[in-house]
């Protein structure tokens, strides 16, 4: 049996949401590594907004489990976020760019999002069944 989502209180949303305050509020202040001002944020865009947008999902009725995010749903707004921020936005925002490297690490970030929700299911269904 899979475990309920917690949406906003899921582990991961809550130490994606802290990991961004940090580089937003100290490293970003303190360091000027190319990393954190350019893509440590992105890395955390599937954890910190897909929780929220599918809590909003079952607040108006078009999501109705409460499970995991599942791939179609990780792929699916990664799609529409890359799109978005790196195709669409460029064109229409003046201080926007679109960067193919923003797109990896969007995917990278929701790829260990994706495990980290799955690990528990992953685990119990590679296990071999214990002999007695």
């Amino acid at each position: 049996m899979e475990r309920r989502f917690q949406f906003l209180k899921d582990p991961v949303f809550l130490i994606a949401l802290v990991l961004f305050l940090i580089n937003e509020l100290v490293l970003k202040r303190f360091f000027s590594h190319p990393f954190l001002h350019s893509y440590f944020n992105d890395l955390l865009l599937i954890p910190c907004a897909l929780p929220i947008l599918l809590e909003l999902h079952v607040m108006l009725g078009l999501r109705r489990e409460n499970l995991a995010p599942t791939t179609g749903e990780v792929v699916g707004h990664l799609a529409i976020w890359c799109v978005l921020f790196e195709v669409v936005g460029p064109r229409i925002a003046n201080h926007a760019t679109g960067d193919w490297r923003d797109i990896m690490v969007y995917c990278v970030g929701g790829l260990i999002a994706w495990a980290l929700w799955h690990a528990p299911d992953l685990r119990t269904r590679n296990s071999l069944p214990e002999t007695a």
